[in-house]
C-alpha cells in the first residue's frame, strides 16, 4: 500500500526547491543580464528603461527555463525527486508507482501553472484528495509517495 506525500510535507519540500531554483536563476540571470546590459549600453541606442525591460523579460524567461529543467530532469531521473522531496523521502511516480519520463515530468511542471492561477486551489487539493494529488498530479497522472511504498519505482522508460 502506498504512503502518499501530504500537503504540509510537500509544501516544505517545495520551499526548499524554490530556494534552489531562485538562487540558480539569480546567478544565471546576473551573468546574462550583465552581458546583455553591457552590450546594449555599449551600442548607445538604448535607454535605461529599454535595458531594464529587456532584462526583466529575459530574467522571467530564464527563471521559467531553469525551473522547468530542474523539476523535469530531477523528477524523471533515477532519484525520481527534487532535492526538497529527497529530503523527506518522497518520490514522484505514475499512478502505478513507476518512474515517470521527462515528457510526463514536463507536463506536470507546466500543469502547476494551472494549479497556481486558480487561487492555488490546485495545490490545496493535495490536502483533501484520497491519494493526496494536486490538480497538476491529476492532469499528469502522477503520485507523490514515500519512497519504497509502492511498485518497483526504479523501472520505467525515461521518455514517455
Amino acid at each position: 500500500m502506498a504512503s502518499y506525500g501530504g500537503f504540509w510535507i510537500r509544501l516544505v519540500a517545495y520551499i526548499i526547491d524554490a530556494i534552489i531554483v531562485n538562487v540558480a536563476s539569480f546567478i544565471v540571470g546576473l551573468v546574462f543580464g550583465a552581458a546583455l546590459g553591457g552590450g546594449m549600453a555599449a551600442s548607445g541606442n538604448t535607454s535605461p528603461e529599454q535595458i531594464a525591460m529587456t532584462a526583466n523579460v529575459m530574467g522571467s524567461g530564464l527563471g521559467l527555463l531553469i525551473g522547468w529543467l530542474y523539476y523535469a530532469v530531477m523528477e524523471s531521473s533515477a532519484s525520481q525527486a527534487t532535492v526538497g522531496k529527497m529530503a523527506f523521502g518522497l518520490v514522484v511516480t505514475d499512478e502505478q508507482g513507476y518512474r515517470i519520463g521527462f515528457g510526463r515530468a514536463t507536463g506536470r511542471f507546466f500543469a502547476k501553472i494551472l494549479s497556481g492561477i486558480i487561487l492555488l486551489i490546485g495545490f490545496m487539493m493535495v490536502g483533501w484528495t484520497a491519494r493526496k494529488q494536486g490538480l497538476h498530479d491529476m492532469i499528469a497522472g502522477t503520485l507523490v509517495i514515500k519512497k519504497g511504498t509502492m511498485a518497483d519505482t526504479a523501472s520505467a522508460a525515461v521518455f514517455e
